[in-house]
């Protein structure tokens, strides 16, 4: 049963010392976003997003960091085979957050046509989702922090 919630998973890495962030072109729909996808079953949201992160990309993201942002997305954006066993009244869907140090190459599934690596800039501005920016925002963030950390 698809649970009532959605993931968002950022893959990133260092190229040289430069940080790059991974955005996927949907099969589906023209635009680019994050890995994204809902829980199944009794999963929980980092489980989900795990098997989401290797549905879609093909790796095992043994190092998932959770992100404190979170968002809610319209329940009608899930189609409705799945939302017919929700209660009534589920109107939105909180959607968490991950992101993932991507050392392997990525394995497209079907659910997207392409993907590239781009700095943070280039990569908010390719983003359809104001959620994927706002999230991937922390990301940069927290890892900018981390290097700073390293370096004093």
């Amino acid at each position: 049963m698809r649970a009532p919630f959605q993931i968002l998973a950022i893959p990133y890495k260092y190229v040289g010392g430069e940080l790059l962030f991974c955005v996927f072109h949907r099969s589906d729909a023209d635009w680019w976003q994050f890995i994204a996808g809902g829980g199944e079953d009794n999963e929980t949201p980092e489980q989900a997003a795990s098997r989401e992160i290797f549905e879609e990309s093909g790796i095992k993201a043994n190092n998932l960091k959770k992100l404190t942002f979170m968002t809610y997305v319209p329940a009608d954006c899930i189609s409705e085979k799945h939302r017919k066993l929700w209660p009534d009244d589920t109107y939105v869907l909180p959607e968490y957050s991950f992101a993932f140090e991507c050392k392997d190459k990525i394995i497209l599934s079907h659910e997207h046509t392409e993907c590239v690596w781009l700095p943070y800039d280039e990569a908010c501005t390719k983003l359809k989702w104001d959620s994927n920016r706002t999230a991937l925002y922390e990301l940069k963030c927290r890892l900018e922090a981390v290097q700073c950390q390293k370096q004093s």
